[in-house]
C-alpha cells in the first residue's frame, strides 16, 4: 500500500510540475529558469505546510507518503535546477547562475518556513 500512495502522489506531481513549469516559463522571456524556480518554491511551501500540520500530532503516514514523498517529490526537481544553473554558467550568464542558486535556496527555505508557520497558525 505504501508504494501506491507514493505513485499516486507522483502521478499528480509530475504532470503538475511540467504544466506549471511550461506555463510560467512561457510568460517570462529570457534565460532565467523561472518555471523550475516556481515549482521548487511551491514544493517547499507545500512540504512546509504538511510538516506544520503534522508537527506534534500523530499525522497519518498515508498523508505524508501521498503528499510529502509522492506529490512534492515529483513536483520539485533538484536535477533540473542543477542542469539549468550549469547551463546558465556555461553560456556566460554566471551572475544569473549564482542568482538562481541564491534565490532558490533563500526562497525555498522561506517558503518552507512560511508553510510551517501558516499551518501552525491555522491550527490555533
Amino acid at each position: 500500500m505504501t508504494w501506491l500512495l507514493v505513485i499516486t502522489g507522483g502521478m499528480i506531481g509530475a504532470p503538475l510540475r511540467y504544466l506549471l513549469d511550461r506555463t510560467v516559463q512561457r510568460r517570462h522571456e529570457g534565460v532565467f529558469p523561472w518555471g523550475t524556480f516556481t515549482v521548487n518554491v511551491l514544493g517547499c511551501l507545500v512540504l512546509g505546510l504538511l510538516t506544520g500540520v503534522t508537527k506534534g500530532t500523530a499525522a497519518p503516514s498515508h498523508l505524508q507518503l501521498l503528499l510529502g514523498t509522492g506529490l512534492t517529490g515529483a513536483l520539485t526537481t533538484y536535477s533540473t535546477f542543477s542542469y539549468e544553473t550549469l547551463r546558465l554558467a556555461e553560456s556566460g550568464a554566471r551572475l544569473l547562475a549564482a542568482a538562481n542558486v541564491a534565490a532558490s535556496v533563500a526562497a525555498g527555505f522561506g517558503a518552507a518556513y512560511l508553510g510551517a508557520g501558516l499551518a501552525q497558525a491555522l491550527q490555533g
